[in-house]
């Protein structure tokens, strides 16, 4: 969990943030600021449930689960993606399209713009801190291909939902300020459905990435590459036929390949040969917890 600092850094700003914004709606009657204050609730909420995903994944392997429970993050993360499309993007938008029907201006400005201000500078400081991790994890890649590649959805989820809060806030301003200015309350309901699409987009992302994680992930083809020349350099070894992979967490992987040994090797001496492949590989691939290589006959190579 100190790797993933950023998730309670998060969690503190999003309460804060919410309690702010609620005052402010209840003072003046904004939409856009109410919407925004459900989605620094639903913030806060994904965030716990992240927490909760991270620590029960840690799990060591009992009789029930002899494979661990790492896949508990990618399904407390899928959970979180369905929650910010369903209670945050369609709350919001329903929230903005009833406010549209019955539109409401009322009190003084001056309080959803000083908590704008606040909240916007609390997420700009959470959207830091994440990206620092994320960055250390893209590397060279760019922004969208890292977060498919990603396995640890708790770094993707927090990075899309703090730039979410980010361009929600910019929105919310946008429609408090137009609305008051051309006298317009109308324009506060439509700011509040924008966010509400925006929040359903990127749920749709995030549903679409821990989807792929939950329903398993191989590892990259150039580990694979690489695991198989590691394996194919063995004085045992005749071929891999076949190799399988998939993540279990973001920091396991569990590896079956199917391998062709050679004909006057002795059952200790493939045993042997097994062990040593093992070492090899998980010294060089600590990810790769469980390796499982099954001799195999040569037939069409």
């Amino acid at each position: 969990m100190e790797s993933r600092s950023f998730i309670y850094i998060s969690l503190a700003a999003d309460l804060l943030i919410a309690l702010s914004k609620f005052i402010a709606a209840a003072f003046t009657g904004s939409a856009a600021m109410m919407a925004e204050g459900i989605h620094s609730i639903i913030d806060a909420m994904s965030q716990l449930i992240l927490i909760w995903g991270v620590k029960i994944s840690k799990k060591l392997p009992d009789k029930e689960r002899p494979f661990g429970y790492g896949r508990e993050l990618y399904f407390w993360s899928f959970i979180v993606s369905l929650i910010i499309f369903i209670v945050g993007g369609c709350v919001s938008f329903y929230e903005g399209y009833d406010r549209y029907l019955h539109p409401v201006s009322e009190g003084s400005a001056a309080w959803n713009y000083g908590v704008l201000a606040i909240a916007f500078l609390f997420t700009c400081i959470s959207l830091y801190n994440v990206l620092k991790v994320f960055n250390v994890e893209r590397g060279k890649r760019s922004f969208w291909r890292t977060i498919k590649d990603s396995k640890d959805p708790s770094t993707f989820i927090s990075l899309l939902g703090d730039a979410g809060d980010v361009a929600g806030l910019v929105i919310a301003f946008a429609g408090i300020f137009i609305g008051r200015y051309f006298h317009n309350p109308h324009i506060d309901g439509v700011a509040s459905m924008a966010i509400g699409i925006m929040l359903i987009v990127i749920s749709f992302i995030l549903v679409k990435e821990s989807k792929s994680l939950l329903m398993g992930e191989t590892t990259s083809r150039k580990t694979l590459r690489r695991i198989v020349a590691l394996t194919e350099s063995d004085r045992s070894v005749v071929k891999v036929k076949k190799h399988f992979s998939m993540y279990l967490a973001p920091e396991e992987v569990i590896l079956q390949l199917n391998t062709v040994f050679k004909d006057d090797l002795t059952t200790h001496q493939i045993t042997d040969a097994i062990e040593r492949i093992t070492k090899t590989i998980k010294k060089e691939f600590p990810r790769i917890k469980q390796i499982f290589i099954e001799p195999v006959a040569a037939d069409g190579l």
